[in-house]
């Protein structure tokens, strides 16, 4: 993977919590994972706020990380977590985990070797998406298979459906082990910004630049939501510092936001000023173009998707979660995307090809003159 600068990439602690109050102690920080994608914001401002860092992964992903932070290896798929045994931290913070039988795992070994324990977990936890406006009391997604703990990433890369329920199953696991008000179990939803593999947020700031006339998804008005990997990261940092417990969805923006809103913020981040046209869910569906992968970041606001983009932020805002403004992220996700492989921005891995957009516009352009 290329590897660039922190400056290049966007990386800088540029967002309203670097300014943040400094941390009343330095923290013994242990990081599950730490090469990911928000993994390496964490180590970054957690150095950066004085506290010591140790990174626990298999050593197959390269990342640019300070100076001082200790790497210890090992492999949760086949239960190798020697590394790890007879050390003490003050918090861990478990990021990749999507199998229960990880966090059973690694509590075999880190139960009373940690004073803290934040997993990290996903609006997917929940149950359903058709109440607008629910909070972390939301009834959670239930695993129905025979044992949690024998799922693999096997079966789940088989079977997607299984990945909301078992990351459910996982926060469980780690509040029977660790005790509940020894865990943060913070949920967050679509993570956007430098470093984004998915191009689900990246493909708008990209297309946009682009320029020309420019698909858009429904009428504009329902809403999305998102963070930031780096507010993500930097607040999960912050939550290690004052020992919270519960639930936190770690979601974004304050307040909501209509897509016509949203990539309103991008074009400013990105100096574009293209021509949107704008063309109703209905008609998209008949086109075979499906929302959350041709059409990122967007879901409709009605049905069975209703609450996707609705979940309350009120609790983790009330905690110190903070946002970058929309065309920063715009800004700094198109500045590193610009620095990847000729290949790799040749195609992007979500959004719509020039062809099949220009067929979609032709299509519905179509359908308007003919009066439909």
């Amino acid at each position: 993977m290329m590897q660039v600068s922190a400056a290049a990439a966007g990386l800088t602690l540029a967002g309203p919590a670097a300014h943040a109050q400094a941390p009343a102690r330095k923290l013994n920080i242990l990081i599950l994972g730490g090469t990911g994608f928000t993994g390496p914001h964490q180590v970054r401002y957690a150095v950066a706020r004085g506290h010591k860092v140790t990174v626990f992964n298999r050593g197959r992903r390269q990342a640019d990380l300070p100076d001082g932070v200790e790497h210890l290896s090992g492999d949760r798929n086949t239960g190798d977590l020697k590394s790890l045994e007879g050390r003490t931290w003050d918090v861990c913070i478990d990021n990749p985990t999507t199998l229960p039988f990880w966090v059973r795992d690694a509590g075999a070994v880190l139960k009373g070797k940690v004073k803290q324990y934040i997993f990290i977990s996903t609006l997917s936890a929940y149950a359903s998406n058709d109440v607008a406006g629910t909070d972390e009391t939301a009834p959670l997604a239930v695993y129905k298979g025979a044992d949690a703990m024998a799922e693999t990433q096997e079966k789940l890369r088989a079977d997607m459906s299984l990945y909301g329920p078992l990351k459910a199953t996982s926060e469980a696991e780690a509040r029977k082990i660790f005790g509940a008000s020894n865990v943060a179990i913070i949920r967050p939803g679509l993570i956007v910004g430098p470093g984004d593999e998915t191009d689900r947020f990246t493909y708008w700031p990209v297309r946009l630049a682009r320029g020309s006339e420019v698909a858009a998804p429904g009428d504009g008005r329902d809403v999305v939501q998102y963070i930031d990997a780096r507010d993500l990261a930097e607040w999960t940092i912050r939550m290690a510092e004052t020992g919270r417990s519960g639930d936190y969805n770690a979601i974004g923006p304050a307040a909501p936001m209509p897509m016509r809103d949203f990539l309103a913020g991008v074009a400013r981040g990105v100096k574009a000023e293209p021509k949107l046209t704008w063309i109703p869910a209905p008609f998209l569906e008949e086109q075979k173009i499906s929302a959350w992968m041709d059409m990122p970041v967007w879901v409709p606001g009605d049905g069975e998707s209703k609450g996707f983009h609705t979940r309350s932020t009120a609790r983790a805002r009330a905690a110190g979660l903070t946002y970058r403004p929309l065309p920063a992220t715009a800004a700094d996700t198109l500045a590193w995307f610009r620095t990847q492989p000729a290949e790799r921005q040749a195609k992007l891995r979500a959004g719509l090809t020039p062809e099949k957009e220009q067929a979609l516009l032709a299509a519905w352009k179509a359908k308007a003159a003919a009066g439909g």
